[in-house]
């Protein structure tokens, strides 16, 4: 991500103002100011919220908050329970109403947005709990009509809504309400976007599970509050909110009615604003500050847009598509060209630990010591495989001393079927086993809102061990440089995760410590549907940080890898490692190991694909943009970016 252009609002903070009047946004419709983290920015809508109730407060008026679920507004609760612990914050004259609940939906299942908004804010706060109003999951068929009038008629009783909090989905929903949405909606029973359960698989442990109804507000009760923000993180968000943002208005992305509400700002972080035209293309919209990044961006988007690799793009190429100012400051297009060219060929490379006794002038990795001491972090026990199975293996070949580190113990994504099997093979093997008789009643009898029993996930981490034991094996790396490192934040038997702990960073600090790398490789793919690689790297970065006066810390490069779901631009890729088609065939064998993740896949996300077919799309994919820009062609390509600390 380019964010040197990027304009970061944090000290103008959210307040409405009118959108595209300026150059830089006369493509947005919408609103909008970017942060550099969504913690910056939760914070700010927080205090936003705060502040309007105590001004309703002071009024001695009733605050009618409108309130949403899912990850994206839990730091701004996290900060509302802050305030109200540490600064007095009260929330004794706010009336909330929630957006929507699945349908049926019991209270006290913790897949219910019931659950969810007394477990997030509710329970901490000393709000009534009269003036709490979520729609019921349970009310009957033959009722259901009427409650959503009456659900309606209540927000209207007490004025409409004050303040409206919303995310967004993939499909361009608010609330529920998905593509084919009325304007003029209002509160009422609907079908689920596919794509909208998809995303909502990992949560209730497979898409089966997930609800196909859900009660929601309508548009057009969202559209009568008087102040609106919807809060937008992560590049899995990116497109639709350029849709939002920059398109015309359309049924089919119902976020894109809020162009008519006069008082609505969406707050984003950077990697949600990725392809708002500012933020991409910031040349079509303004002067830039022409950075050697922004110009490989620039002429990397060019020679997709016109098909031409970089040496055979033309001045009129450069004239007819906005970029005339970098002509102006590069002189010809011929130089320039070359220029990117060679900037871009010099990521490539076929020793990823550096080539020995060679002149790495121009090479992504030193070429001392040639023997590297090498930490490979995994979040999950097959990340390591998946994304750069091949620089995995080369690293090996090529004799350095490798290390791997599954950070946790990926246990909750083995599925209840997988375990019964390991338990009954076990019983099998000794028919006297308490422990495995137990796990098999247990699994035999769980129901939906059991969380796992310490035996049961531990019985399910052990399935993951031994998959990762048996992938490193066939790579040639010896056990003793396998460490499970099982981070105590992951352990909680459910998706919900705790936050990340002293315990946490102790023991990546001891590890680090223990094998002094010069390179350390990591998941930067933050767009992880279930956050756990969000984690895993703040654990690195602050273990980093605290080892920052190590003398061993000078010499340790560290890299980013991205996993399953998306893949570094050509124009953000320092380090490209090309594979040979032997190569992906053992790639796609050490992925065949981790079994209990290759059929029916728990966290799949929005992509059908198995995890080994999804990597060598992406590697082909990598390897094609490559040679369309006019550079060698080869089979597969992983690539990397650096991480300077």
């Amino acid at each position: 991500m380019i964010t040197e252009d990027i304009s970061f609002k944090e000290k103008e903070g959210i307040s409405y103002k009118e959108a595209g009047k300026f150059e830089e946004t006369r493509y947005e419709k919408i609103h909008n100011v970017i942060f550099k983290s969504s913690l910056e920015a939760s914070i700010l809508v927080a205090q936003e919220i705060a502040n309007l109730i105590q001004r309703k407060e002071e009024l001695n008026e009733p605050c009618v908050l409108g309130l949403a679920t899912g990850s994206s507004p839990i730091k701004v609760y996290e900060e509302l329970v802050r305030m109200h612990k540490e600064e007095g914050l009260s929330f004794k004259n706010v009336i909330t109403f929630n957006l929507d609940e699945y349908y049926p939906m019991d209270k006290d299942n913790i897949q219910s947005y019931f659950y969810f908004m007394h477990d997030h804010l509710f329970n901490h706060v000393d709000i009534l709990p009269e003036n709490i109003n979520i729609p019921d999951g349970k009310v009957s068929p033959e009722e259901l009509r009427q409650y959503c009038i009456d659900y309606e008629m209540k927000i209207k009783y007490y004025g409409g809504l004050d303040f409206q909090l919303l995310g967004i989905g993939r499909t361009g929903h608010i609330g529920f309400n998905e593509p084919g949405s009325h304007i003029n909606s209002g509160t009422r029973s609907i079908t689920l976007d596919h794509i909208t359960r998809v995303d909502a698989a990992p949560t209730f442990l497979g898409i089966d599970n997930v609800p196909r109804k859900a009660i929601t507000m309508g548009i057009g009760t969202v559209r009568n509050a008087k102040r609106i923000v919807l809060l937008g993180w992560g590049i899995s968000k990116a497109d639709i909110l350029k849709k939002t943002i920059e398109g015309e208005i359309t049924s089919q992305v119902p976020a894109t009615y809020l162009q008519e509400h006069n008082n609505t700002t969406f707050v984003l972080d950077v990697d949600a604003s990725s392809q708002l035209t500012r933020v991409n293309t910031p040349w079509l919209v303004k002067s830039c500050v022409w950075t050697d990044a922004l110009k490989l961006k620039a002429v990397v988007w060019l020679s997709e847009l016109t098909g031409k690799p970089f040496l055979k793009l033309t001045d009129k190429d450069y004239n007819d598509n906005g970029m005339a100012g970098l002509l102006t400051e590069e002189g010809t297009a011929y130089h320039l060209n070359i220029k990117m060219f060679n900037k871009l060929q010099h990521t490539i490379t076929g020793w990823p630990g550096g080539k020995p006794d060679a002149d790495d002038t121009n090479r992504p990795e030193r070429s001392t010591p040639a023997k590297k001491r090498v930490i490979i972090f995994s979040p999950h026990p097959d990340d390591d495989v998946i994304s750069m199975g091949g620089t995995f293996d080369r690293l090996v070949e090529q004799g350095h001393d490798v290390h791997v580190a599954y950070q946790t113990s990926g246990n909750i994504a083995v599925s209840n079927e997988e375990a019964l099997k390991f338990a009954e093979v076990s019983m099998a093997l000794n028919s006297k086993s308490t422990e495995s008789e137990g796990i098999i009643n247990f699994l035999k009898n769980k129901s939906e809102n059991d969380i796992d029993s310490v035996e049961v996930r531990k019985l399910k981490g052990n399935i993951r061990r031994s998959e990762s034991l048996a992938t490193t094996r066939y790579l040639g790396l010896p056990d003793e440089n396998v460490h499970f490192l099982d981070l105590p934040f992951y352990e909680t038997g459910t998706v919900k995760k705790a936050n990340l702990s002293e315990a946490d960073i102790e023991i990546m600090c001891n590890l680090i410590e223990e094998v002094k790398p010069h390179q350390i490789y990591a998941a930067g793919d933050l767009a992880d549907p279930h956050g756990t690689h969000k984690v895993c790297l703040d654990s690195l970065f602050e273990a980093l940080k605290r080892l920052k006066n190590e003398p061993f810390i000078n010499d340790c490069w560290v890299w980013l890898y991205r996993g399953a779901w998306h893949e570094w631009e050509p124009y953000q890729i320092e380090m490209a490692v090309p594979m040979s088609p032997d190569q992906v065939l053992k790639k796609r064998h050490a992925i065949f190991y981790h079994q209990s993740q290759k059929d029916g896949v728990m966290f799949q996300g929005d992509d059908s694909r198995e995890f080994w077919v999804r990597a060598e799309d992406r590697n082909r994919e990598t390897a094609k943009k490559y040679n369309d820009l006019g550079l060698a062609d080869y089979a597969a390509i992983e690539a990397f970016k650096r991480y300077y600390f």
